[in-house]
């Protein structure tokens, strides 16, 4: 980008699928002009997980913009043509992607657009009252000059960023603490591996693979693991078919218009809806873990003392004594303390948004909400006029498990081409459920006539 650059329709920060699937959708349409910039050197997604038999939670049609244009050239199976491998892929009769193949899709589709500018992080964000636009100041990473860009719109894909319990803030910090998030899991398996002991913490997906690959080979090396989950159990992620329609235009309006303190009761009671293990990787576990004991049972081994799942336990502190990590757990039903003694600790423990710290000139445009987080419009605004900055996966609270949902994307990028345009270049399907989700309209008590009381 240079100085002095004219004002651009919209500027869209941090380039992940959601933000991808808007710079394609938006590629096609003559006259509209956006910029999507960056700070990494290129596309790429959860590498520290890039199991090479990790597979995609969604169908390959949510890719990034087939659910809003068939048609469109950068659909998933454009790129399979491309590769010479539609008949691969049709013979194979899978839905679900290899995530490595949806990494690699997304790459080709992010590699024929000009609108994406790497290596460039987002210092300070403006607004220029006499323009009527916001000022996007940059600084590239490579060399350290610094740019800027204007337009009259926002879009912000910064995302949720790795989470951990406080009382492991320390050893996060400390690089070289074995314990890590499971978003960097890969870089340090060897080294964990090698521990005489690990934890794993967390029971989500990813916690689930992690799980599955410290299994791969047990018998031939002296591990013991450990995986520790809060929840009562470990999670199926519900995937039948009336409970897919919550992640439907109706449902999402539906939790929308429910008061917030509603909507946070909720999703803490819809986690097996988003945060669950697939059913096919729970068997899996299972089905493992049955051929390991049988293995060592022929060594002479017991597989109960070396891998132990213990539920309701939540991680209330780390310590180290003796070169080892002492970790105090408490089980939430019984409400009883233990300590365990681990060599590694890997933190499964998931994502939250944080408000990127470049928003902080333009504060006072923004709605927040009573507990200080984006108070996120129907149409995914969160400044005060309503139709200026517009966020991606950053509305949980607002919008529900739908938010970080790939099937969704498509839908959300639909409405905000719509709102950065004001036309709606692709239809956005709001009926698409066989199940209603509030009060039937016309099943409402009529209204009892008013009667005038007549004096005797």
């Amino acid at each position: 980008m240079k100085n002095n650059s004219p004002v651009h329709d919209f500027i869209a920060v941090g380039v992940g699928p959601f933000n991808l699937g808007l710079a394609c959708l938006t590629s096609t349409i003559p006259g509209v002009h956006g910029l999507f910039v960056d700070q990494r050197s290129g596309f790429d997604w959860h590498p520290g997980l890039l199991f090479d038999d990790a597979h995609m939670q969604t169908p390959f049609l949510a890719d990034l913009v087939t659910l809003a244009d068939p048609t469109h050239p950068m659909s998933f199976l454009n790129y399979l043509k491309q590769q010479g491998r539609i008949y691969a892929f049709y013979i194979r009769e899978n839905f679900f992607l290899l995530r490595r193949e949806y990494l690699h899709y997304c790459r080709w589709a992010a590699a024929q657009l000009d609108s994406l500018y790497w290596n460039t992080h987002v210092e300070a964000i403006h607004h220029d009252a006499v323009q009527g636009c916001y000022v996007v100041q940059t600084r590239d990473v490579r060399d350290g000059s610094r740019h800027g860009a204007r337009a009259r719109r926002l879009v912000l894909g910064t995302g949720p960023a790795p989470w951990w319990p406080a009382c492991c803030e320390r050893d996060i910090q400390d690089g070289a603490s074995p314990v890590h998030h499971a978003s960097t899991y890969l870089d340090h398996r060897e080294a964990l591996r090698a521990l005489p002991s690990v934890t794993l913490l967390g029971s989500g997906q990813s916690a689930a693979e992690i799980f599955i690959d410290l299994l791969q080979g047990i018998e031939y090396r002296d591990q013991d693991i450990v995986w520790v989950t809060r929840s009562p159990r470990f999670m199926p992620l519900e995937y039948t078919k009336l409970t897919l329609e919550m992640t439907s235009p109706e449902y999402i309006r539906y939790f929308h218009a429910l008061p917030g303190a509603t909507r946070d009761e909720l999703l803490g009671r819809q986690t097996q809806l988003y945060k669950g293990i697939n059913g096919s990787s729970i068997n899996h576990i299972h089905e493992l873990l049955y051929q390991k004991r049988l293995v060592l049972d022929a060594r002479g081994q017991d597989l109960s003392r070396r891998v132990r799942l213990f539920t309701n336990s939540e991680l209330r502190t780390v310590d180290r004594a003796a070169g080892s990590l002492v970790l105090g757990l408490r089980h939430l039903e019984q409400q009883g303390d233990y300590a365990l003694s681990t060599a590694g600790l890997i933190l499964a423990t998931g994502y939250r948004y944080c408000p990127p710290s470049f928003l902080a000139p333009i504060a006072s445009r923004l709605r927040l909400d009573e507990q200080g987080r984006f108070a996120v419009t129907r149409n995914h605004a969160i400044d005060r006029a309503g139709c200026e900055i517009f966020v991606q996966n950053a509305a949980l609270h607002t919008h529900g498990f739908t938010t970080p949902d790939l099937g969704m994307a498509c839908h959300r990028n639909a409405h905000l081409i719509k709102a950065l345009t004001g036309v709606e270049h692709y239809p956005i399907e709001e009926r698409i459920a066989f199940q209603e989700f509030g009060v039937p309209p016309d099943l409402l008590p009529e209204p009892r006539p008013w009667r005038q009381r007549v004096s005797s």
